[in-house]
């Protein structure tokens, strides 16, 4: 499994879907093994996520620098080292290490994970040196319109992309749309290796954080206590651009529908604390925001549990993604508002799920409505809950018995053509 996106690396939800893998693989017969980038290629270190690690996973950790940090002078680099992403230098050493894994371990199919680029990379080179079956992972869509804005890096993302479809035995998508659109763009390839697996969450994870919490579940606020209602991860000022909701919060805190006695707002984890900073500052609503560092694992799971409200947004340039988080939402239980455009993939999760409002990320005036609502609701408790057995599906142990099946179809098809 080849993946840049592992522990101990922070601040990416990548992370948990290999880790996971991983964690349930064997449950299904197969015996995973980690080709990832070495340590000092990352650029922010969670060491306690080491302990997510299963102890018998066999993990190789091959030579990579961050382009930006290790091979910049003044801030400033070769652009030819950044292409098709900052971690190229894992090229080579994730190639020799990959290969001197299957000389040592012989397995049986080759995997590999996007972002970043460089990965499959190193899985196309793998698979066409060693002839082993290959699946890759396209945690993402690659080569889109306007993105990446260099246009170089889009060639060099095309070109992958392009590979990777053609080559790969099965290519696995996280949101029907993705298949959708790759379908439509390469439509010569058999609908039969363009393959669903999308993202879950872990209930072990969750279990461990309802044992642990001496807290009772969260209950509908009483009287006049403040919400909190939660965003945790990533804010991207493009993708999830949060510009429109804080004219929204301006305009409600002018109007005193919303106070600092009403709710907080809270952003964990967002990576992007500045801009949420100079938004909150621009109107004037620093008094219901709260812009929070990261925090383990374990303890984000436990925020969500308890918050009254969880926030999820998505623009509407990635109708065809749904982010991570969305799944942990759904496992926690809480009520949700997602800021996205409802005819994207993000809002058609909220449908099937059966609970969750939609408003769209880019109308200030509908957001405002929409929470205005939500903030209601919670009040009065009136708020649908997700279908649970819709949630259960989306567990990563269920995710991986797909998988599995994956895994166990491209080998079988291998040895049939070998013999």
């Amino acid at each position: 499994m080849v993946a840049y996106h592992f522990p101990p690396l922070r601040g990416s939800s990548g992370v948990q879907r290999t880790l996971r893998f991983c964690r349930y693989l064997p449950d299904f017969g197969w015996t995973p093994l980690v080709l990832t980038a070495s340590e000092r290629a990352y650029e922010d270190i969670d060491n306690a996520s080491r302990a997510e690690i299963p102890k018998d996973l066999v993990v190789r950790r091959a030579f990579a620098l961050n382009t930006a940090r290790q091979l910049a002078f003044g801030k400033r680099y070769p652009a030819v080292l950044a292409v098709p992403d900052r971690w190229v230098t894992w090229l080579a050493g994730g190639v020799l290490a990959g290969l001197s894994m299957i000389r040592q371990a012989r397995p049986s199919v080759i995997f590999s994970t996007y972002p970043i680029a460089t990965a499959h990379l190193i899985g196309l080179a793998l698979h066409r040196l060693s002839g082993l079956p290959w699946v890759a992972d396209f945690r993402d869509p690659m080569a889109q319109e306007g993105y990446p804005s260099d246009p170089r890096i889009w060639r060099s993302f095309k070109w992958i992309e392009e590979r990777a479809l053609r080559h790969a035995s099965r290519s696995m998508f996280t949101s029907p749309g993705a298949i959708r659109e790759y379908r439509r763009r390469y439509p010569d390839i058999p609908a039969e290796r363009f393959v669903l697996i999308e993202n879950g969450y872990d209930e072990e994870a969750f279990e461990h954080v309802e044992r642990m919490s001496s807290a009772p579940p969260a209950a509908a606020p009483a009287g006049g206590r403040r919400l909190v209602i939660l965003h945790s991860g990533i804010v991207y000022p493009s993708e999830r651009d949060p510009t429109q909701f804080f004219e929204a919060l301006g305009a409600l805190k002018r109007a005193g529908v919303l106070g600092e006695a009403d709710v907080e707002f809270r952003f964990r984890a967002s990576a992007n604390e500045p801009m949420l900073h100079a938004l909150a500052g621009q109107e004037h609503v620093e008094d219901i925001v709260s812009v929070l560092p990261h925090v383990p694992y374990a303890d984000a799971l436990a925020e969500m549990m308890s918050a009254d409200g969880l926030l999820l947004m998505q623009a509407a340039n990635c109708n065809a993604q749904i982010p991570a988080k969305a799944y942990e939402y759904l496992r926690a239980g809480r009520p949700m508002l997602a800021l996205t455009d409802a005819s994207g993939d993000t809002a058609d999760l909220m449908r099937r799920a059966g609970g969750g409002a939609v408003a769209p990320l880019d109308s200030p005036t509908e957001i405002a409505a929409a929470l205005t609502t939500f903030v209601g609701q919670l009040r009065a408790n009136t708020v649908n809950p997700s279908n649970r057995e819709f949630t259960s599906l989306c567990s990563r142990r269920e995710r991986t018995r797909v998988l599995a099946r994956v895994l166990g179809e491209v080998a079988l098809a291998r040895s049939r053509a070998r013999h």
